[in-house]
């Protein structure tokens, strides 16, 4: 495991001991400004008795409990009980109130009432077992539930700072995959539940906000959010039939609770995102100076190479970074009184990018209403609003590493050279300044989303209720791009203004009937329910050249040159069915089937059918169970069928394109042949696990799983003469076997004050490619796509090292008869061949929370080891001279070049030019991009009640926060996470953020 978990102990007991050293100080300070409010209070209250207080805390079966926490109320006395559960109070007031509480046990307050003597017995709580969980259609005791589902609260997905809530998820849910591609403002990350369950088609989970399936990934306001859900398995996620495949992600958002309450709540966060520049560095002028000392080939040096070369040392990364600031702010309102329940809330989020030049803003509003009309009949309306402006004048991080420290890109009076101008001395590579266009030309974008929901619930009976879901939301997008005609890029055209408006609307809708019976032993639930879901997106681009410096208007444009415009719809019909039976609370069985009719699948196939079977059984609940260790002790298992539909929309239906003229009239060209016959992918999930609570201070859920999936996918090429260029058809399959685990322990807890809790979670997937069109490998650039292979396999000549006796490159040549294994001097005649994959081996996260009385420190990692990925950015900066008027890469650690005096090097001999293809594609650049990284770490303080009570305030805490302050690799690029989803070139790394919030309730 290359030491990572090793790796992880360290960093996470560092910032635990941070937590102790600060804690004690901080709370000294608070204990202090308590005693100070509680000596201006009793002033004017009169003396009380005080007595002595003796007693013991055992549990519900009469054990004594060692270690409970026993805290006069609105003081700081208090103590803990022994070995016989017994404790014991002195000169305390005759009507003080005892807080009593203990892991594993719901906390009381006692009140004394004069008494010296109390038997007090805690009841037992099964770590969160009775908690109500929401399954996307039903909700359930977790105690009851039958699939793999993991759930995240709301108010744990506020550490990192971020408008997008999949960037929150990760390292927190087991078997969860969540790696960021972009650290741009408000980028999207790639989230994988189980693996790959496809090859062509989408990989990507379906997201379902308050019971609604959205289209792609919604821009919600996360402190908006209740809990998420994540379906992993298909007894949790069949009822989501042909597009449950790759999991469900299930978000609640808030709803107002109680009864006759009002409270407004305030955050404010602000602070800076700084790049985040990774183990990639270049050379400075110094550095490129002596690297181009090293060619042996002096004669194809350029004879400007020469020491006045070192007058110029320009820094093009700080030229293009900053400390970008971030602001979130938010403002909620919750009221309730005896008929009506509103929650509103409005969000401001601003941030501007590490990299200089973009700037992203998003205001959100919210809007959830429940109504009673009558006692059977609620209402219960919600309005949201998402409002996204974009800026974009971005750097550009390829060319800050590209340039050499030798040019400089401003001239005299400050401005930005163009090189192509003949004036101008310029050394690097296709004379490009990138700032010289940038100081004119950018481009923006409006997004607008808004969903309205019209809900209801009728209780026809007590039992049985009608349920109707409706959904409308409309989505409109505006992007426009100005290329001035005074940049390089704009003289050809004499200036370029490109405008695109796009327009989505989306319905959804779902009546079901609820029914929910206990009969003495017995609870039945069921469900049945009708679902239509449709989408219609329409967009128009324009493209106009010629145009006056400022102008922002197509129609200014002297000259139109191109027009384009899109239309596109799909639409679900599905019927569902669910029931649940559970038997004195030790056995749950759950069965669920969906009917989808979908129409992207072929005329004989529109419909198809969705199952699965799952049961639990609660083994700690059984008479003959009887174990001083086990808390609770749960067994389940599951067996189903989900689906995925293909990403294009109309691949069942022989297709033309009709933008061709013949002889000047408009003509239609064949393009795709219909299938009548092509369905969905089909998955089937086995899973099975356990769930245990041991010593009423661990929980932890293991389980295993094997998914297999068939009919994949796939464009089948058919020769020219045929006058289409393919088909769509279900070929291939995938299996995903992996296992998961996730532990939660309450380490420290006791009559101090002190608490720390850590949850620890891991998941392995291994996938495996089963079947394949004809059985036929496919080779996609430096990837195979093979049969008995993963998905994700690296395939290219495989690196040798370095010949020590000349410093030239070598790779491995395999006979292909014999399987022996030669090493060869000639890139061509190297042999190409399987060389690792870019799926890890595990991947998961670990979380700390500790609290000394108001002072919080958290902290939140995420790991991944053994993914392989392909450092491409090397063979330009890492070329040893084959791009000499590049930037070098600057060594890592252990590396070094080729020269008669160092033999066994890892790079070959440097050569003006290159030295004999060592640059192109092959294992050399591969690296292993295992990571652990600090997610977050945050140190916080809430204010005491006592205190907040005085100053008539509900609550007040103020925090500081990190996010991404420590990365743990051996990867030499700029960002491990970006380069597992793909992108090993020039990534936008994750960048460091500092930020200080506080929030406030009255």
């Amino acid at each position: 495991m290359r030491k990572l978990l090793a790796r992880m102990g360290w960093v996470a007991l560092g910032s635990f001991s941070l937590a102790l050293t600060v804690s004690p100080a901080s709370a000294r300070s608070l204990s202090e400004e308590v005693l100070k409010v509680d000596s201006y209070e009793g002033n004017d209250v009169a003396e009380k008795a005080e007595i002595d207080v003796q007693g013991t805390v055992k549990d519900s079966s009469g054990e004594p409990l060692l270690g409970v926490s026993i805290l006069v109320k609105g003081t700081t006395k208090g103590t803990i009980t022994d070995m016989d559960g017994s404790f014991k109070l002195t000169g305390i007031s005759e009507d003080a109130v005892l807080q009593v509480s203990f892991i594993g046990f719901k906390s009381q307050e006692v009140s004394i009432g004069g008494k010296s003597q109390l038997d007090i017995v805690l009841e037992e709580d099964t770590q969160g077992l009775d908690e109500v969980v929401v399954t996307g259609y039903t909700t359930q005791k977790r105690e009851n539930l039958t699939g793999s589902v993991a759930i995240v609260d709301g108010d744990k997905l506020q550490d990192i700072t971020s408008p997008n809530v999949g960037n929150m998820l990760q390292g927190k849910l087991a078997g969860v995959d969540v790696s960021a591609s972009s650290g741009a403002p408000g980028a999207l990350p790639d989230i994988r539940i189980r693996g790959k369950n496809s090859i062509r088609s989408s990989v990507n989970p379906i997201w379902v906000v308050d019971g609604v399936i959205w289209h792609g990934t919604p821009n919600i306001n996360p402190a908006d959010i209740k809990s998420i859900s994540v379906l992993k398995d298909a007894a949790s996620a069949a009822l989501y039939g042909s597009r449950g495949a790759n999991g469900v992600v299930v978000v609640t958002t808030k709803t107002a609770q109680g009864a006759n309450t009002s409270s407004v709540n305030v955050s404010a966060k602000t602070g800076v995102a700084m790049f985040n520049t990774g183990g990639f560095e270049v050379s400075n002028s110094r550095g490129m100076y002596d690297l181009w000392g090293q060619f042996p080939n002096t004669d194809a040096i350029p004879g400007y190479y020469t020491e006045e070369l070192l007058n110029t040392d320009t820094d093009w990364l700080d030229i293009g970074t900053q400390a970008g600031i971030v602001q979130d702010y938010n403002l909620s309102y919750t009221g309730t009184s005896e008929k009506t329940r509103i929650f509103a809330t409005g969000n401001y989020y601003k941030e501007e990018g590490s990299v200089k030049g973009y700037d992203y803003e998003r205001m959100t509003g919210r809007v959830n209403l429940e109504y009673d009309i009558s006692p059977k009949l609620t209402i219960k309306p919600k309005l949201a609003a998402t409002y996204i402006k974009t800026e974009d004048r971005e750097h550009s991080i390829y060319d800050m590493y590209r340039n050499l420290p030798w040019d400089n890109p401003y001239g005299e009076d400050g401005e930005p050279v163009n090189p192509q101008e003949g004036d101008v001395t310029w050394y690097g590579r296709d004379n490009s300044n990138y700032l010289y266009d940038l100081q004119w030309n950018y481009s923006t974008g409006d997004t607008v989303n808004v969903m309205a929901n019209v809900d209801l619930q009728y209780d026809i009976t007590e039992n049985l209720s009608f349920i109707s879901t409706n959904n409308i939301t409309y989505y409109e997008g505006e992007s426009f791009t100005y290329t001035d005609p005074r940049s390089n890029s704009g003289l050809a055209d004499n200036g370029r203004l490109y405008n695109a408006i796009g327009k989505r609307t989306t319905r959804f809708t779902n009546q079901m009937l609820s029914y929910n019976k206990a009969i003495d032993d017995h609870t039945i639930s069921a469900l049945v329910a009708y679902e239509y879901n449709d989408y219609v997106y329409n967009s128009l681009s324009a493209t106009g050249k010629g145009i006056v410096p400022g102008a922002s208007i197509i129609g200014s444009t002297s000259e139109p040159t191109t027009i384009g415009g899109t239309k596109n719809d799909y639409a679900f019909q599905s019927y569902l069915f669910n029931a649940n039976y559970g038997y004195k609370g030790k056995y749950n069985a759950q069965v669920s089937f969906r009917r989808d009719g979908a129409s992207r699948f072929g005329e004989n196939k529109k419909y198809g059918n969705f199952f699965a079977i799952s049961g639990s059984w609660n083994i700690s609940r059984e008479d003959f169970f009887n174990s001083q260790a086990f808390d609770y002790l749960r067994l389940k298992a599951s067996y189903g069928g989900v689906g995925n539909t293909p990403n294009s929309l109309y691949p069942q239906y022989e297709l033309y394109s009709l933008d061709a003229q013949y002889n000047g009239d408009p003509a239609a060209i064949a393009s795709t042949l219909g299938n009548d016959d092509l369905t969905w992918e089909k998955t089937y999930d086995t899973n099975i696990g356990v769930e245990f609570g041991l010593w009423s201070r661990l929980t932890g859920v293991l389980e295993v799983y094997n998914k297999s999936t068939s009919g994949l996918l796939h464009f089948v090429p058919l020769p020219d003469v045929s006058g289409y260029t393919g088909y769509f058809d279900n070929i291939g399959g995938v299996r995903n076997r992996g296992i998961e685990f996730s532990l939660g322990a309450d380490v420290l807890s006791n009559a101090s004050g002190f608490n720390w809790h850590l949850d620890f979670n891991i998941g392995k997937n291994d996938n495996e490619i089963t079947e394949l069109y004809g059985g036929k490998s496919q080779i996609s650039g430096n990837t195979i796509i093979e049969e008995g292979e993963n998905i994700d396999t690296w395939y290219m000549r495989k690196w040798a090292g370095v010949n020590p006796e000349d410093g030239t490159p070598q790779w491995e040549q395999v006979d292909p008869a014999t399987g022996e294994t030669v090493v060869t001097g000639a890139y061509s005649a190297a042999t190409l061949q399987k060389v690792g994959t870019s799926t890890p081996d595990f991947f998961g996260g670990l979380s700390s929370s500790m609290e000394y009385k108001g002072v919080y420190l958290n902290a939140t990692f995420a790991y991944s080891e053994g993914a392989m990925v392909y450092q491409a950015a090397r063979e330009l900066f890492d070329s040893d001279g084959a791009y000499p008027t590049y930037n070098f890469m600057s060594l890592q650690d252990g590396w070094s070049r080729w020269s008669p005096d160092n033999p066994n090097a890892t790079h070959p001999q440097p050569i003006y030019g290159g030295n004999n293809n060592a640059h192109k594609p092959s294992s050399r650049y591969l690296e292993d991009a295992s990571y652990l990284r600090m997610r977050n770490v945050t140190l916080g303080y809430t204010i005491p009640g006592r205190i907040t009570d005085a100053w008539k305030i509900g609550s007040l805490s103020a925090y500081l926060s990190a996010d991404n302050l420590i990365t743990i690799t051996d990867y030499s690029g700029l960002d491990p996470e970006a380069a597992v989803n793909g992108d090993g070139f020039s990534p936008y790394p994750l960048p460091k953020r500092l930020t200080f919030g506080v929030n406030l309730s009255f």
